[in-house]
């Protein structure tokens, strides 16, 4: 049974953010203040009927934020809403509680600081989404024994000799990000476009797989249509962080301006400033991580890692008894891990058909796409790509 209590904490937290209120984090990137696109209402995901845990150890889930908002926030379209889409299919299903907490400034201390108040709280298992998380964590683990964490898109390590440690209690979950940005690059090229564009945030590995991915996809694509060598072509960048600004509006309007027909953005919130870039252009974008179709009409697709299935599948084995801790944990296309967002697509030639077989490609091996973080090692014939 659902029993949502954020109540509980509303005077805690307040108390919490007023005390920290005067420190500063010269880190924290600027507010965007460009224009953003049009955001029609979310979408309220089936959450099915409420059944409650029978002879089973009931949840009390706490999804923290890495950073304090508007830097980080619930419905922010990836991470966190994809995380918090598995938690609430969990409980609605199966009963327990669950939570949202943010720190209040993007930092270790404070990350470690808040997932101290969630455990005071009562948390018995904390879903912490993001790279941000890993040194916290790598404390947290020790400190807090008998809580389990879901750490997505990362391992805990030492911040000074960068040890990665999994404890007994910890869950660390990847995705093949590689196979997500080939389905992307695939549909692409065969739904018809042949100048596309890819901007990552920053180049952490997880960014660099869905880029490096895409090539391959639009390379595998361009040789199943027989397309000439250079017909098909890829602007290559990334943006140096993942806050919507109006810096990272203007690249993309810039790279849109010189021929790009579609982007795929794999940079957090600048996706925003993507969308808005695409929208005044008319052209389209591929939205990353979560289905963003409802962000923007210019989605015309979504990459997707299953951040709703490892959360959902994490806390069903905690209530088993049976938490999958003690180790790293891949979420690939043999455990329906990744994905291309079909359902919603705003696509016109390629089908739901043409999806499902490359997918059973992938799934079956018969497919395979190389996870390499140097852009050297992806081979390219047909597609030409220009890196910035």
């Amino acid at each position: 049974m659902k029993k949502n209590k954020l109540w509980l904490f509303a005077a805690l937290f307040a108390a919490v953010v007023l005390v920290f209120a005067a420190c500063g984090n010269n880190d924290e990137p600027e507010v965007d203040e460009s224009p953003s696109p049009t955001i029609p209402d979310e979408p309220t995901p089936d959450l099915g009927d409420v059944v409650d845990i029978i002879d089973g150890i009931e949840v009390n889930v706490f999804l923290i934020a890495h950073s304090p908002a508007p830097y980080s926030t619930l419905d922010d379209g990836s991470f966190n809403q994809g995380a918090m889409d598995g938690i609430q299919r969990f409980v609605a299903a199966h009963g327990g509680t669950y939570d949202f907490m943010q720190p209040h400034e993007a930092s270790d201390e404070a990350r470690l600081n808040v997932i101290e108040m969630a455990v005071e709280a009562g948390a018995n298992v904390i879903v912490l989404p993001g790279f941000h998380f890993e040194t916290s964590l790598y404390e947290a683990q020790d400190i807090f024994p008998d809580v389990k964490f879901v750490l997505l898109d990362a391992s805990p390590v030492n911040p000074e000799t960068e040890e990665v440690r999994v404890a007994a209690n910890v869950a660390a979950i990847h995705y093949a990000e590689e196979q997500s940005g080939f389905l992307a690059g695939y549909a692409a090229v065969m739904e018809g476009y042949r100048e596309l564009g890819f901007l990552g945030g920053i180049a952490v590995p997880a960014v660099v797989r869905f880029g490096h991915g895409f090539i391959q996809g639009a390379e595998f694509a361009a040789a199943a249509l027989e397309l000439d060598a250079g017909e098909v072509t890829i602007d290559f960048r990334y943006l140096g962080g993942f806050g919507a600004t109006p810096e990272h509006q203007a690249t993309a309007g810039a790279m849109f301006a010189a021929g790009t027909e579609v982007i795929f953005v794999a940079a957090g919130g600048a996706g925003a400033s993507v969308m808005a870039a695409a929208e005044a252009a008319g052209t389209s974008v591929i939205g990353v991580d979560v289905d963003q179709y409802w962000q923007s009409e210019t989605i015309v697709t979504s990459a997707l890692k299953e951040l709703a299935t490892s959360v959902y599948d994490m806390l069903a084995g905690f209530s088993s008894g049976q938490f999958d801790g003690g180790r790293e944990l891949r979420y690939d296309a043999t455990n329906n891990g990744v994905g291309l967002a079909m359902s919603t697509a705003r696509l016109q030639n390629f089908t739901q058909a043409q999806h499902d077989t490359i997918l059973a490609q992938l799934t079956s091996g018969a497919v395979s796409v190389d996870a390499s973080l140097e852009l050297a090692d992806i081979i390219t014939v047909l597609v030409t790509v220009n890196a910035q």
